[in-house]
């Protein structure tokens, strides 16, 4: 009755969505969130790092960095109702950071999905009796397959598998080869999968990833059942969680841990803040960061007993060390899990189940990254420019473009090519230094403080000031530190420790990482070279908020929170009023009408109707235009007190 009551925005200009039930948002962050890396590349840290006293690192950074930025781009998103470039209007010369993480998704977006191709790939082959990598009598196989592996001077079938049958690896960048016809069917088949997640936005989104992200948790959970009845299984998870005290003494422990919580966190990549972006104005995302903070870490640790217990089982069955066959990447999704899987009873069973929740792992965060890609571009263009079908237009070309590029990957040189993009585009450099730039445009551009306020005009009440004192100090000087020992640190690429790229594959790999990079200085210099007046005033921050979340919920003619709408009309007022007198007017007239006009700092937060929301807008914008004569020792004039207004 309420909708049917709501005048119908006009034709041709688009309502930006919001979720159906907030839990559609929060199953969106934990599938984005929530990838391939807590399966594959937290529980070798771990082991490698010294079990676990690497948690003590680790859960440090997640509360210097991992939370501050992860509550921070959902809480810009929600605010401002903008995806990851618009939302930088808070900070105009700063909206390089838009562009930024727009480059860096978008490389993601590309090759990512790789992984998922080859997942699918795997999940065909292991409807066959026999597992097609458990056996060396596959036209695949050379001569030195050895279905032993602790023979030396031989070959493991599953390696066979993946580098002459899945890849079909030629022997440098410089050697591309020809298609691989079987992956390229793959990788379409992917593609649509996403697009069909993606081209009707966050209504069909926010029910897809119920299934997606919370499926991988039951596969996981029957893995390990499984894993901890096998042989070896013990010692395979005390290699994984026993402490090794004197690592905590490595700086290389601490950088590992910190760039895994920005890894594993989706910081920087601009699609958080467009998940963000489609919740209602005053949903408490403050909370929000937190349950998925440990959602996300507590998947990471899970998951390291569900890999090691296998993996044990596999060391025991060989007769080798665990060191020998802990692997981290792809190489554990694709060499060592499928061969440890090959020794068990009913293979076939347990590998189908594997790469399927490796295939929804994977699925989740690919079309959430695409769905923050499109959110980011869509944004860019305003009402009047609105057509039917864009969206769906929009998500085709995104992943048809994506999808031409990654023929280069399904080539026999393709997994040099992937290497560039995972080593260079969406490394820890580039969203370490994505991370150190929005904390401190934040913080100290925008106003740590006045941020703290915006939250608190949609939440209700202010965050601990933990988060004002991260944001300004803690996370930027942690990013940096390990920006610049990433840097200092720095080695050439490399295949399997033994393929040195040549120095042109160098270039392109530092092409993709400046790209992103460049975009805030670049962005910076540019605005600040074609602003007229002084420096200094091109410079001045403004002191009213202005915010595109408090005109969409005027344009989306649905209650708006009332700080929202004073904030909107001090910013109508600050035109005009120039003295003390055109000020007591409007609190005259806003007293009219009955509101409290200490609300402005009182931060109070009750619902206001829309046809009183118009009320005062006209009211204060005639007392702009013509100024009232009031006398102001007297009561309200009763023109204004009539329920016509």
């Amino acid at each position: 009755e309420r909708q049917q009551q709501q005048p119908q925005l006009p034709q041709g200009f688009p309502e930006r969505e919001t979720w159906t039930r907030q839990m559609d948002f929060m199953m969106s962050c934990v599938g984005f969130a929530v990838g391939l890396g807590n399966v594959w590349r937290f529980p070798y840290l771990c082991y490698k790092n010294g079990g676990g006293v690497f948690l003590i690192p680790y859960v440090l950074f997640i509360f210097l960095g991992g939370i501050p930025i992860f509550f921070l781009e959902i809480a810009l998103g929600q605010f401002m109702k903008a995806g990851s470039i618009n939302v930088w209007n808070i900070a105009p010369l700063f909206k390089g950071l838009g562009y930024a993480s727009m480059v860096i998704v978008f490389f993601c977006n590309t090759y990512y999905i790789m992984v998922l191709a080859w997942g699918f790939y795997y999940l065909i082959k292991s409807f066959n009796s026999t597992l097609p990598w458990s056996t060396c009598d596959n036209p695949w196989n050379t001569e030195n397959c050895i279905e032993i592996f602790q023979l030396a001077n031989g070959r493991s079938p599953i390696i066979e598998f993946w580098e002459n049958k899945v890849l079909n690896i030629s022997d440098g960048l410089d050697e591309p080869g020809v298609i691989n016809w079987e992956l390229m069917l793959c990788l379409m088949a992917v593609w649509v999968m996403v697009y069909f997640c993606v081209w009707k936005g966050v209504k069909s989104t926010g029910k897809i990833v119920y299934f997606t992200a919370t499926f991988p948790y039951v596969v996981l959970i029957i893995l390990l059942v499984r894993g901890v009845t096998l042989p070896g299984a013990y010692d395979g998870i005390l290699y994984y969680v026993k402490p090794d005290w004197s690592k905590l003494g490595e700086a290389q422990v601490w950088i590992d841990a910190g760039t895994q919580i920005f890894f594993s966190y989706a910081i920087g990549l601009g699609a958080l803040t467009a998940l963000g972006s489609y919740n209602r104005f005053n949903n408490d995302c403050y909370k929000d960061a937190f349950v998925l903070a440990l959602i996300n870490s507590g998947t990471s640790f899970f998951s390291g007993f569900v890999v090691f217990s296998i993996l044990g089982f596999m060391a025991s069955e060989q007769g080798v060390d665990i060191s020998k066959v802990a692997e981290s990447g792809p190489g554990l999704a694709f060499i060592a899990y499928p061969k440890a899987v090959s020794l068990m009873p009913v293979a076939p069973v347990w590998a189908a189940l594997f790469f399927v929740m490796l295939l929804l792992l994977g699925l989740d965060s690919q079309f959430v990254g695409v769905e923050g890609f499109v959110t980011g571009i869509l944004d860019l263009f305003p009402g009047k420019y609105y057509m039917r079908y864009q969206r769906e237009i929009a998500v085709a070309i995104c992943c048809l473009l994506c999808f031409i590029i990654d023929l280069s990957m399904v080539t026999q040189g393709g997994m040099y090519v992937f290497q560039l993009f995972d080593y260079y585009s969406a490394s820890g450099m580039t969203l370490l230094w994505q991370a150190f730039w929005e904390c401190v445009v934040v913080a100290w551009v925008y106003g740590a403080d006045r941020f703290m306020d915006d939250i608190a005009r949609m939440i209700g009440y202010r965050p601990f000031p933990w988060m004002k004192w991260c944001w300004s100090f803690i996370t930027p000087c942690v990013c940096m530190g390990i920006f610049l020992f990433h840097l200092l640190n720095y080695k050439p690429l490399t295949y399997n420790n033994v393929y040195v790229y040549p120095w042109w594959g160098e270039v392109i790999g530092w092409c993709l990482a400046l790209s992103s990079m460049l975009c805030i200085p670049v962005s910076l210099v540019y605005k600040l070279s074609g602003a007229k007046g002084t420096f200094r005033e091109v410079c001045t921050i403004s002191s009213y908020s202005n915010h595109c979340s408090i005109s969409q919920h005027i344009r989306g003619v649905e209650s708006i929170e009332r700080v929202a709408l004073f904030m909107c009309i001090i910013q109508i007022l600050s035109i005009g009023l120039k003295n003390k007198v055109q000020k007591q007017q409007f609190i005259v007239a806003v007293d009219a009408l009955e509101l409290d006009y200490g609300s402005v700092t009182s931060l109070k937060s009750i619902r206001i109707t829309h046809e009183k929301a118009m009320c005062v807008f006209i009211v204060t914008r005639l007392m702009v235009v013509i100024p009232l004569q009031i006398d102001h020792n007297a009561s309200p004039p009763q023109c204004l007190l009539s329920n016509t207004h």
